[in-house]
């Protein structure tokens, strides 16, 4: 039990620190679905290029390095998956930015904005999990 609150300190904390170096070094935010549009959008093509071929790099380093991925069970089918992805990328554009974004980089930064889509992250996460295990 420790050693996973230790772990979530690590990796809160490296998340942390990749955000400050970005912004020292680059002058930016490492707003996940910013990056992916500008990419699709053909602005800054190699940065954000780079930057996705990273985060799609770090499980296969990671698979090489154990031997395997981490189990993944998924309890919907990918039809909802599918669905339920394209809703998060229409929630993005719509609160002009995802959670990386706003939680970890705009709060960080104090940004009202932020703030209030955080808080509207978790109350609604809260409410749909809720609903949704009453009706499961």
């Amino acid at each position: 039990m420790i050693a996973t609150y230790l772990q979530s300190l690590a990796g809160g904390m490296l998340l942390g620190l990749s955000a400050v170096l970005l912004l020292v070094f680059n002058g930016r935010i490492a707003g996940i679905s910013g990056i992916v549009g500008r990419l699709l959008g053909g602005k800054q093509i190699p940065a954000n290029a780079v930057f996705v071929v990273g985060l799609v790099l770090g499980p296969i380093i990671y698979a090489a390095i154990y031997g395997s991925f981490p189990p993944v069970t998924m309890a919907m089918s990918w039809p909802v998956i599918v669905v339920a992805g394209l809703l998060v990328g229409i929630g993005t554009r719509m609160g002009s930015g995802c959670t990386s974004g706003h939680g970890i980089l705009g709060m960080a930064r104090f940004s009202r904005r932020s703030i209030a889509a955080t808080l509207t992250f978790l109350v609604t996460g809260i409410v749909v999990a809720s609903i949704s295990g009453a009706l499961l």
